[in-house]
């Protein structure tokens, strides 16, 4: 079997850019079992509600739902398993300095495969107020008017 390249998206937190302020992103594994392996590569998975979590001097990624393989027998897995993350410990020690100082979180943004290898790019995130998704979704609408406006004008033009 060739062995894979390039970047496969399996999973995306579209609601991530709208509930919070994206201040800096990361890239890191997961460990998995054989099972959310397979899950994973038929494409299955939701990072809604997800979150990581520093906890003992190490990473974890919580409330990610991969659904149970449904060629496997007994040794399947748990859908809603704690799942740890590998990074280097200088990293940990960065996160969890920026995330007990200031109310950031850990945020996935997507799960993908990198050259065959699970990975989850993480953002250091802070929540947004009301008032802030409100005018980031005034601002998107105004853009989308604007862009319609001129495409329509330029069809007139010709």
């Amino acid at each position: 079997m060739p062995k894979e390249s390039g970047e496969k998206v399996v999973a995306t937190n579209r609601k991530a850019r709208y509930d919070y302020h994206i201040e800096d992103t990361i890239e890191a594994g997961i460990v998995l079992s054989g099972t959310e392996v397979k899950s994973l590569r038929a494409g299955r998975a939701s990072l809604v509600d997800a979150y990581a979590t520093i906890e003992g001097g190490e990473a974890w990624l919580e409330a990610v739902h991969i659904p149970e393989y449904t060629e496997a027998t007994w040794t399947n897995h748990p859908p809603r398993r704690k799942r740890k993350l590998l990074l280097h410990k200088q990293e940990i020690a960065k996160l969890a300095h920026r995330i007990t100082a200031g109310g950031y979180t850990l945020v996935p943004l997507k799960l993908y495969f990198l050259n065959g290898r699970a990975k989850v790019e993480l953002a250091v995130a802070k929540g947004k107020k009301e008032y802030d998704k409100r005018h980031s979704l005034r601002k998107k609408q105004d853009d989308r008017e604007a862009q319609r406006a001129m495409s329509t004008r330029r069809s007139l033009g010709d």
